[in-house]
């Protein structure tokens, strides 16, 4: 298991970056693949992007794809997600999730370890 926690959140202006991170605890962070999901108000959780427990492999949701960047440093035990072009339809509450195993998930219950979450508001 691994404790996560999330932070970066914030407000921008449509067009502006933000990055977020999402702290691990624990010593098997490595083994890991680690996703991010959002949430805004009324709709249900969808995916944004996942990146394998070596990082040699990352996916994107299509409403992100050239707009966001998922890295991994595990060495410090985070995970990260660049946020470029940002716009107002990506407002949202953005987890954090981990899954015991190398290779990377798409679906949320894929995931057995989440964050609080962290709030990004874009502004038009």
């Amino acid at each position: 298991q691994v404790h996560l926690v999330e932070s970066g959140g914030g407000l921008v202006q449509a067009g502006g970056s933000l990055r977020l991170s999402c702290a691990a605890s624990g010593r098997t962070f490595s083994r890991y693949a680690m996703g991010w999901f959002r949430q805004a108000p009324g709709k249900e959780r969808e995916f944004v992007s996942t990146i394998s427990a070596s990082g040699d492999t990352t996916h994107y949701a299509d409403s992100v794809k050239g707009r966001f960047t998922i890295s991994r440093d595990n060495a410090k035990n985070t995970v990260y997600l660049q946020m470029n072009s940002l716009k107002p339809e990506d407002t949202a509450v953005y987890f954090c999730a981990g899954r015991i195993t190398s290779t990377i998930a798409l679906f949320s219950t894929s995931y057995g370890n989440w964050g609080q979450g962290t709030q990004v508001t874009v502004s038009s």
